[in-house]
């Protein structure tokens, strides 16, 4: 029992008898549990199955278990794994010329890390849950205890099992909840209990003696799905998910309820819903877990290569080295081959360094970064709902920037899903403003509903000849509206004296029962078995005695009802195609007339419905009821079972007219998709609207222009046909299994793809159609739950909080409030990270491979002994801490050019679809430019102070005054590399490079210090080194030139193809502004000559056709906002004309 006011005075033996009906749920030990039995008040029957508690555990540690526990799970990562495997080796005194340190500090960081970051986010979640459970609460029932772990704050009524509602304080059952825990809505959900069980109240003696038995499905993640059946008194009740009150949900308005729990702990549905997620890979992911084994190979190779050196040299060289180097046992012939084995594990050890250990951290922590920026990003926050952009990911973020394919819903994502009823079709007539001139420019009056006290005043209705039919009482003018104001599952809430307001589950049922309600028949109240209308100011009531429920694959809903007079009708409200499927032969005039308004509405972009009705015979009805009864209370197969029923009884309708609702575009759609399609973004729309009402949208947000001359209607019935309109190249039909390649094919040939009739398993297929056989990435996105499959099968989901809920964004990777952020999303936050991670994965290698190929190169003189050039210091700390910040400040800052720039020339969004900045043909040039960079920084030194002495006539060139000359170069050398590489300069970025350069010679000059030395001897052998090595004027030469010499080859090539480019691009730029005026007066030019004010002289026009270099000056000089508002400014017939004839666009229907 759930109480919200501390008024309310519960006695506690309703305390005591919420435990007894707090029943945990069974829980099978030995088998896969197939359905669900609880029964109330029996403690014998629960105690034969052993039950769960409600504990729910949210953190995955505690202090005992963390540090195990997120070991292992850190050393299941390859990359950790490997660094262990090398510092067990170093453990190896034969193989090791490394302190163990050099691996232990940057594998010990590395993991310390990760670990901060899981038990931060372990606390947190931890912290979440004490804050949400405020308390829990054990109590003794009867004779036996159970944990109930009740939250009874009476400030927030959180329920925390899955529950069958019993009663409740409100009339008829009813219960007021908000589900914004489960689907982040807030708006509040009806749910009702049976009318059986609703009588039981708050009668602690009806509810103790209660004991039906619940038979359901067993536990499972389906939030709006529940199938079950109620025993009771010899009857049995089906049970759906509208007597359920589920874990996470919030009672509102509601006093108290009693409940039946279901399923509870992890078995609730909310918990169900808490497994992991798909875990989705961008392509630079995968491609650097290629790069990865590539690099580890090319160290195999290299420790090979030494290995044999070894080999060879000490069998033909080394022997003579026995007079300085004396062996504890000479070396034989057959232990040469064995000191080239050891050889090849102690070089292995020496260029680990070529896995970058930091690579996947600093991944992360760059991706990290990117998210926050979106989420901070104040241009993509809708003030008017308070809703800021959100990267609900955050490893998708560059692949924002290589997206080529968006499939995009229609209702509510292109759309403001804000419906108005704005026209219909009753009995043959067509009612609305239907000159669409008129509408433009002729302001008609609205409607005057005064005779109707219960109307909306902000509805708006422009034909009064409806009122007056109304008036005149026409019999199906006011059956029309009665379905209206019966056919629907909205809830009316009366907030004030005569205040209606609707609590609807979609835009159109809310707008389609307020056009009822204005037009005399007010829907006023509901219960269980009856409906209230006022029709024309009277009260009538009807019996509600079955509903047929709507979805996706039915595309309608129908009720039954008995009038006052006792006859009963069958009500049908549906898409057109199916309810004329359905219809009695002799509808057939009536529904081509009906046809034809039909096409006239989803001319204009309306929404359009068909209504239906049929008389029922009591005996044939009874029949069916009995059917429906037994249909609706099985547990397997209930669906299919319910869909055959009502299929068997939607047939041989009455055709009564059509409804057509108008949803407006959203502000700055047709801007955002020119530019978008600039930026060569293929965008699919995927709609189960009509044709017209798609085809019409698509003008209206400029997916398709009047100057296209060819298009692909996709329709057909059989395979057959669909396969000759294809090879005809004129039609086709998608989505057959065979047909689909070739479907593919002619529709990535056009500009503009518009899907219509389509479900949302057909949106998931045309997404994977194109995911699976196109190498490109696809985005997704919607609105709405029958949204959520395509958001989830493509590559990016990105969900648009309107008003369907939030099923799309709980399942999306990114998600805003208006589409028009996607601009914004791809453009520039998509580019700069897809633009920032490659400079950044570039950098990373290359500074590797220049750091660690050193060693191979000194290997040839050192007698391939695996003796380090470096101090072991410098080894361990240039990773994480000399190079570690300048590369992530690079990476999470950098911007090529401005977000303006990016908006104004969507062009640049082009090479992220390529591929171009980072592939395997770019790591192997930086492979090249590292291998190139360490070999100039090893034989630049080596050739200037090889045969070189002091001024005092001491040699310069010993092994420690090498190393920290090759040291001092390499830092010096990453980082001009880096600030050449870097195009946007922030305060960061200068702390970050020059900071790290001063760190560097900090650190140096403490370790070669003497008091290092004196007290660590054995550990900071480089005493003095830093010291009269770098005060030599000839060293900071040869460090100059080394630097010079370093970074001089990429300059020279970044030179040669920046000229290239800009050669490429003079001869039309010379030519600018004569393009420009050539522009204007080409469109001057053709909108005078073909626009007469003759519609249909423009349906066969042919519009003026320009070269190649044209479009791209016209794409140069203008932005899509200014090539927009031009075609807008003298195309005044575009969004009213139908052209017989598209170019470059496919119109599928499914």
């Amino acid at each position: 029992m759930y109480n919200k006011k501390k008024s309310v005075n519960i006695p506690s033996r309703v305390l005591q008898l919420a435990n007894i009906l707090w029943l945990s749920c069974a829980v099978y030990c030995f088998h896969l549990e197939e359905e669900r039995h609880v029964r109330a008040n029996d403690k014998d029957y629960n105690e034969k199955i052993p039950y769960a508690d409600n504990h729910i555990k949210t953190c995955k540690y505690n202090v005992f278990t963390f540090l195990p526990i997120n070991l292992f799970e850190q050393f299941q990562r390859a990359a950790n794994a490997y660094f262990l495997v090398l510092l067990m080796l170093q453990l190896i005194p034969e193989i090791s010329s490394l302190s163990w340190v050099t691996t232990t500090v940057p594998l010990v960081m590395v993991l310390v890390i990760t670990a901060v970051k899981d038990a931060t986010d372990d606390y947190v979640r931890l912290f979440l849950y004490c804050t949400s459970w405020v308390l829990i609460v054990k109590q003794w029932c009867r004779d036996w205890f159970i944990p109930c772990g009740l939250p009874v704050s009476p400030l927030t009524p959180l329920l925390q099992a899955d529950i069958l509602l019993l009663s409740s304080s409100e009339p008829y059952g009813l219960c007021y909840i908000e589900t914004a825990e489960l689907d982040g809505e807030t708006n509040l959900k009806v749910r009702q209990a049976l009318t059986v069980t609703s009588d039981l109240g708050a009668d602690i003696t009806k509810l103790a003696d209660f004991n039906g038995e619940v038979i359901c499905e067993p536990p499972n993640n389906k939030l709006d799905k529940f199938t079950g059946t109620l025993y009771w008194r010899d009857n049995k009740y089906p049970l759906d998910n509208e007597k359920m009150l589920l874990r996470g949900c919030v009672l509102r308005n509601t006093d108290w309820c009693f409940g039946m729990v279901v399923f509870a702990g992890l078995q609730t549905k909310l918990m169900q819903n808490c497994g992991r997620t798909k875990f989705k890979r961008t392509s630079i992911d995968k491609l650097m877990n290629t790069l990865v084994l590539w690099i580890f190979g090319f160290l195999v190779c290299m420790g090979v290569i030494l290995a044999i050196g070894n080999t060879i040299w000490e069998q033909k060289v080394g022997r003579s080295f026995g007079v300085y180097l004396l062996w504890d046992e000479p070396i034989r012939n057959n232990n040469v081959v064995f000191s080239g084995f050891l050889t090849f594990w102690s070089y292995i050890i020496i260029l680990n360094t070529m896995v970058p250990i930091s690579l996947y951290v600093s991944v992360e922590v760059i991706r990290l970064g990117h998210s926050y920026f979106i989420n901070w990003d104040r241009k993509m926050y809708y003030i008017q709902k308070n809703t800021p952009a959100e990267a609900r990911t955050t490893t998708l973020n560059e692949e924002l920037g290589q997206v080529e394919f968006i499939f995009s819903d229609k209702t509510g994502t292109l759309t403001q899903n804000i419906m108005v009823f704005n026209k219909c079709s009753i009995n043959g007539k067509s009612y609305g403003t239907m000159d669409i001139w008129n509408k433009l420019y002729i302001r008609t009056a609205c409607v005057d509903f005064s005779f109707n006290p219960l109307s909306d005043r902000k509805f708006k209705f422009h034909d009064s000849s409806l009122v007056e039919a109304i008036k005149m009482e026409e019999p199906s003018v006011q059956e029309f509206f009665r379905l209206l104001a019966l056919c629907h599952t909205v809830m009316p809430e009366e907030k004030n004296e005569g205040e209606l307001v609707y609590q609807a589950q979609s835009p159109d049922e809310g707008a389609l029962v307020t056009a009822a309600r204005n037009f005399g028949f007010v829907f006023r109240s509901r219960t269980p078995e009856t409906v209230t209308l006022y029709e024309m100011g009277t009260a009538v009531n009807y019996q509600l005695l079955a509903i047929l429920d709507f979805n996706n694959v039915r595309k309608r809903m129908s009720v039954i009802v008995r009038n006052p007079a006792g006859h009963i009708k069958l009500y049908c409200k549906g898409a057109d195609t199916i309810i004329f499927d359905r219809l009695d032969p002799s509808n057939h005039v009536l529904m081509n007339t009906t046809s034809e308004h039909l096409y006239e509405f989803a001319g204009e972009g309306l929404r359009t419905l068909a209504l239906a009705y049929k008389d029922l015979d009591e005996n044939v009805l009874e029949e069916w009821m009995k059917k429906l009864l037994y249909a609706s209370t099985v547990i397997e197969n209930r669906e299919e079972g319910l869909a055959d029923l009502y299929e068997e009884i939607e047939t041989g309708l009455m055709l009564l007219g059509a409804t057509a609702v108008e949803d407006k575009l959203q502000e700055g759609v047709p801007e955002t998709i020119a530019c978008l399609t600039l930026a060569s973004i293929k965008i699919w729309v995927l709609t189960g609207d009509k044709l017209e009402t798609a085809m019409n949208i698509g003008y209206s947000c400029n997916m398709l222009r009047d100057d296209m001359n060819e298009v692909f209607i996709i329709s057909g019935h059989s395979a057959l046909e669909v396969q000759q309109q294809l090879r005809l190249g004129l039609r086709a039909h998608a989505l057959e299994p065979e047909l689909e390649k070739v479907f593919l094919e002619t529709a990535c040939l056009c500009k503009t793809v518009i899907c219509c009739r389509v479900t949302p398993m057909q949106k998931a297929q045309v997404v994977e159609l194109v995911k699976t056989n196109k190498m490109a990435v696809t985005l997704a996105i919607g609105d709405g739950a029958n949204d959520v499959s395509m958001i989830k099968t493509a590559h990016i989901g990105v969900g648009i909080s309107g008003q369907e809920g939030m099923q799309a964004v709980l399942a999306s990777d990114y998600s805003f409030a208006q589409f028009r952020y996607l601009q914004r999303l791809l453009l520039v936050h998509g580019r700069w990270s897809y633009f920032r991670m490659c400079n950044f994965l570039f950098y990373f290698f290359y500074k590797n491979f220049a750091f660690t190929l050193v060693h191979f190169w000194f290997g040839f003189f050192c007698g391939f002994s695996a003796q380090t050039v470096y101090d072991q210091w410098f080894i361990t700390l240039f990773n994480i801490v000399y190079t570690s910040l300048p590369v992530l400040a690079m990476g999470l800052f950098d911007q090529d050019v401005n977000e303006a720039n990016s908006h104004r020339y969507p062009s640049l969004y082009r090479p992220g679809q390529l591929n171009l900045l980072f592939n395997k043909r770019q790591f192997f040039l930086c492979t090249l430019q590292g291998m190139g960079t360490s070999f100039l920084l090893f034989f630049i030194p080596y050739g200037a102070f090889c045969l070189v002495v002091r001024d005092d006539g001491s040699h310069i060139s010993d092994q420690q005054a090498f190393a920290v000359i090759i040291s001092t170069s390499l830092v010096i050398v990453v980082s001009v590399q880096i600030g050449l590489d870097t195009y946007y300069w922030t305060a960061v970025n200068h702390v970050f490079v020059w900071g790290s350069l001063a760190v560097y010679f900090a650190i140096l000059f403490a370790m070669h210090s003497d008091g290092l030395f004196s007290m660590f001897p054995s550990h900071f052998p480089f005493i003095g080194t830093a010291r009269n090595c770098l005060t030599q004027k000839s060293v900071w030469l040869v460090i100059m030139l080394t630097t010079v010499a370093c970074v001089m080859p990429g300059l020279a090539v970044h030179a040669v193809t920046t000229r290239n480019r800009r050669k490429h691009h003079t001869k039309p730029m010379k030519r600018e502004e004569i393009k420009i005026i050539e522009v204007v007066l080409l469109l001057l030019n053709f909108y005078e000559t073909y626009d007469t004010g003759n519609i249909r002289c423009r349906k066969y026009s042919h519009p003026l056709t320009y070269s190649t270099s044209m479009r791209h000056t016209i794409q140069e000089v203008f932005t899509p906002l200014d090539l927009f508002h031009i075609y807008e400014t003298y195309d005044t017939f575009r969004k009213y004309s139908h052209p017989l004839t598209y170019s470059t666009s496919c119109c599928v229907t499914a």
